[in-house]
């Protein structure tokens, strides 16, 4: 039997956009799509990390069709097709990847980009027990994903509200789940269960730029625990200087305020990552290394430009403190965590940044399982 899908059968999207084919799922809702015209943050924000169907049924044979938009780099190596974890009553059970669908080419040297259709695919799993069960089928990550249909050989029902606590979060490519190896292994999916709360995540490769947009959204979406990750995306964009960022991130955290005035909310600095410490941005494609095959990146700024305002991670980190130090004065629920808890110098040591800017898979583990530490057993204790 097929069973459309519909927005009571998905988690952690917070739109659904209607397509040719089927539905898109989206995490900014339309209106906030309408103030921006920028294609990076249109690519990230419909990217579905942490959206996942989640439905009830005694199916032992499931099928989702799916019609996926792979990301490409001219003169670099194909990326893997994205993965879907299966989950069955919490536990992972099965991966699989969809081959084929849409293709968006990219020209790292020019910023051309191109658009080739594709055909719809299916990810299949058999052999489940005829008990009734939850089955969650979590979404690829850093894949466009449009969905279609979902077919079995029981009915589906939505899944019940867990009763979970939700945690809504933001930040960069990091959060998002750049360089992890599947959608439930990223550092925001991995610390959510290891929490047992209901993640929401917006984390957006490439986009945390304090954009007012962004805050309303997390202002206006139902939340238990919030937090921001903020600071590497302005120093890759180069965006603003040190007098511009300071009130930005105050009004950023006065609007999540007026939606959510006494809601546990942390701010966590960047992670570490070695070339943009004391070296601003922009952030560039390192195009010697993708002569060769290889993407990565490199700092570009000029650190005598610091003294005039240039932003770096240690100029951001300090100024997060100071604004969280501030605030809190009047707002005990504000906490602050310096991100090279998460990951710092001895990380780096063991588990170099391969790209010279995103973690690693392990690295998400490791991030994951110290932010449960230190957060959820800290500021987002029950």
């Amino acid at each position: 039997m097929t069973t459309p899908v519909s927005a009571d059968l998905l988690r952690g999207a917070l739109d659904l956009e209607r397509t040719e084919v089927g539905v898109l799922p989206h995490r900014l809702p339309g209106w906030a799509r309408r103030q921006y015209d920028d294609p990076q943050l249109e690519m990230v924000e419909a990217q579905p990390s942490g959206v996942r169907l989640a439905f009830r049924t005694r199916a032992t044979a499931i099928e989702l069709d799916t019609r996926p938009t792979k990301r490409v780099y001219t003169g670099a190596p194909h990326p893997p097709d994205g993965v879907y974890d299966v989950l069955v009553d919490g536990r992972l059970i099965d991966q699989a990847s969809v081959p084929g669908g849409n293709v968006l080419t990219i020209d790292l040297t020019t910023g051309a980009t191109s658009h080739q259709a594709g055909e719809i695919g299916t990810v299949r799993v058999a052999g489940l027990s005829a008990e009734e069960k939850t089955v969650e089928v979590w979404l690829p990550h850093t894949e466009t994903t449009e969905l279609v249909a979902v077919r079995t050989d029981a009915p589906v029902e939505p899944a019940a509200d867990p009763g979970r606590r939700i945690w809504l979060h933001h930040g960069s490519s990091i959060s998002h789940g750049s360089n992890a190896t599947s959608p439930t292994g990223t550092w925001v999916v991995h610390a959510a269960s290891l929490a047992g709360v209901e993640p929401i995540n917006l984390g957006f490769g490439g986009s945390a730029l304090l954009q007012p947009f962004v805050a309303r959204t997390m202002r206006d979406t139902p939340a238990d625990l919030i937090s921001v990750k903020l600071g590497i995306n302005v120093v890759n964009a180069d965006v603003m200087r040190r007098r511009a960022f300071s009130p930005a991130v105050h009004g950023f955290l006065d609007t999540i305020r007026e939606g959510h005035p006494t809601t546990p909310l942390l701010v966590v600095s960047p992670v570490l990552c070695p070339m943009h410490e004391d070296t601003p941005g922009p952030t560039m494609w390192d195009l010697e290394a993708l002569s060769k095959g290889e993407l990565r990146f490199q700092a570009t700024g000029d650190p005598a430009d610091i003294p005039a305002g240039k932003l770096t991670l240690t100029v951001i980190r300090d100024e997060l403190a100071r604004i969280v130090a501030q605030r809190a004065a009047e707002d005990p629920n504000l906490h602050y965590l310096d991100g090279r808890e998460l990951y710092g110098v001895a990380n780096n040591a063991e588990f170099p940044l391969p790209d010279d800017l995103h973690p690693d898979g392990p690295s998400h583990q490791r991030m994951a399982e110290r932010f449960a530490k230190l957060v959820f057993n800290g500021p987002f204790g029950a």
